[in-house]
């Protein structure tokens, strides 16, 4: 499979079965295990994103592209705590949640808006641009690519979050591919935190925090890295 179906293949997951499951999942009802642990982990994630930015005190200032969005997890917190947030997403179903859940959590929603985008499709310029959880559909060298595409859309800081690529996580993800089910979603793609790294680091950026989640079912490495001045 080449990266243009991989991308494929994602767009019509979440636009079919993954949207119901992860709907459920990032949303407060009944689950299962596997999809609790999941749920929280990725939680832990973004309060770790919202805490960063918080303790810089400047976050109603910012604006910020929350790529790759899903059901408005973070972008919905970020634009509560006043920031001007712009957040896409490949899935239709996905924004369209998103926007759902928006108009229900948001008294006034002016600062932030959605978009159904692929990443590599993003323009403008922000001075935060966030992804989480979204490395995992792209495979080394489309990675690469995407990163580099949006440290072009970050003016101060970029940050990131990928499925940690060691023994321990391979061989996990190599017995969970023995057991395919309603559990199962899309090809998942591990990466080297030294790689991720070089990758900034060639694009101008330096690593500033750093944080692990690691849960039963949930395993993300999260980078912080900010423009290196001229």
């Amino acid at each position: 499979m080449n990266t243009v179906d991989d991308k494929t293949v994602v767009k019509d997951y979440f636009n079919a079965t993954g949207f119901d499951r992860w709907r459920r999942i990032y949303g407060e009802g009944e689950v299962n295990k596997v999809q609790l642990d999941i749920r929280n982990g990725h939680q832990q994630t973004v309060d770790t994103v919202l805490s960063w930015l918080k303790a810089d005190g400047n976050l109603a200032e910012l604006s910020i592209c929350d790529a790759g969005c899903g059901v408005g997890s973070l972008s919905i917190p970020l634009a509560k705590a006043g920031a001007k947030v712009f957040a896409s997403d490949i899935s239709e179903k996905m924004v369209g949640e998103a926007k759902e859940q928006a108009q229900t959590s948001l008294e006034n929603s002016d600062n932030l808006s959605f978009a159904v985008q692929d990443l590599e499709d993003l323009s403008g310029s922000y001075h935060t641009v966030i992804c989480l959880d979204v490395l995992i559909h792209y495979p080394q060298d489309k990675a690469a690519q995407m990163i580099s595409h949006l440290a072009s859309l970050a003016e101060s800081r970029l940050i990131v979050s990928f499925a940690p690529k060691n023994v321990v996580y391979s061989l996990l993800k190599k017995i969970g591919e023995l057991f395919p089910g309603p559990s199962k979603t899309t090809r998942a793609y591990l990466h080297r935190r030294v790689d991720i790294i070089k990758i900034l680091e060639s694009n101008g950026f330096s690593i500033q925090r750093t944080g692990m989640t690691s849960t039963q079912f949930y395993f993300s490495y999260l980078l912080e890295a900010t423009r290196n001045s001229d």
